[in-house]
């Protein structure tokens, strides 16, 4: 009777290190990084990370739905510089088409994504590997390789404006756009239909889900959110520049991955997405704050991804 007992305690600890054990993993850094240096915890440097996070965390939640479904997207970081570049390049026709522009733009190259990927039944990654060289080599034939300076100042409190003085505007859209996508997969046919379609694509077409619209809606999804962040970085630097993605979709798979999203799909959620982008920016930070070089960081996101990775394989194996 203790035996059976000690291994329902054991599977309840389980379970609950399982909900809540990125919870805990970032509280845990949280103290670390107010330990070793005292800077950490000041007002300013707080509301810095809330800051940094917010665009890159945006763009997760896009790359969040894309993995859900047993996708990839690695054309994220391009499609919102083309869309700072045309924040800035569209400022002469005004607000609107500097607002929409980009959005269309975010739109259309994702939706373009989930078409060829759907209808020509190619791998995600080859389709958006070769999108991530086409929309880099648009963005820079736009520019002819320049930065275009300059952003409509109607336009620039979405990325240098602060609530009450204080909080930046762009961290309240984050924190918007991760509550209204966490709304629609918990509570909508679309949502439901997006981790059905990451947990078995076969069994979802049987069931009358039409797989390849809704694959292709996710792509445009995740294209109009990058598209988005764009709008925010370049009203926040008042440049667009066709580099400005760089690196990005490491950024937002690292986020996912950390969050608990399988990277098999059908399994994950916003919550731990914004958990894994609060433990990227935390951590960024903290190697920015002891004078930790950028090339050096890389090692670091690098080792965070894998080691997510293995966990999550783990994982995996002891469901089976």
């Amino acid at each position: 009777m203790e035996e059976i007992n000690n291994k329902k305690n054991s599977m309840h600890l389980g379970t609950y290190f399982e909900k809540y054990g990125m919870l805990l993993l970032l509280l845990v850094l949280f103290v670390i990084c107010s330990l070793i240096t005292p800077v950490f915890l000041k007002p300013g440097n707080l509301l810095n990370i809330a800051r940094q996070i917010s665009i890159i965390g945006i763009v997760s939640i896009g790359m969040t739905l894309v993995i859900l479904t047993g996708g990839i997207d690695l054309s994220v970081g391009p499609i919102l510089a083309c869309g700072a570049l045309l924040v800035a390049g569209l400022k002469e026709y005004g607000i609107v088409a500097a607002f929409v522009g980009p959005l269309i733009f975010g739109l259309c190259a994702g939706l373009l994504n989930g078409t060829v990927i759907t209808k020509f039944k190619v791998q995600p990654f080859i389709v958006t590997l070769g999108a991530m060289s086409i929309y880099t080599g648009l963005g820079l034939t736009y520019s002819k390789g320049h930065p275009i300076i300059g952003t409509p100042e109607m336009l620039r409190f979405i990325g240098q404006g602060k609530v009450f003085g204080v909080i930046p505007f762009q961290a309240i859209l984050f924190i918007s756009v991760a509550i209204i996508i966490a709304i629609i997969l918990k509570y909508t046919p679309f949502g439901r239909y997006t981790y059905a379609i990451g947990g078995n694509p076969e069994a979802s077409k049987l069931s009358g889900i039409n797989v390849d619209r809704v694959t292709i809606y996710i792509y445009g999804l995740s294209g109009l959110l990058a598209g988005f962040a764009g709008i925010i970085m370049a009203t926040h630097l008042n440049v667009g520049e066709a580099r400005l993605g760089t690196g990005m979709e490491m950024d937002a798979i690292a986020a996912a991955v950390i969050g608990g999203t399988s990277l098999k799909g059908g399994s994950g959620t916003i919550f731990g997405t914004v958990i894994g982008i609060l433990v990227i920016g935390i951590l960024s930070n903290l190697l920015n704050l002891i004078n930790v070089p950028s090339y050096a960081q890389m090692i670091f996101k690098g080792l965070i991804i894998v080691v997510a990775t293995v966990l999550q394989g783990l994982h995996d194996k002891k469901s089976v």
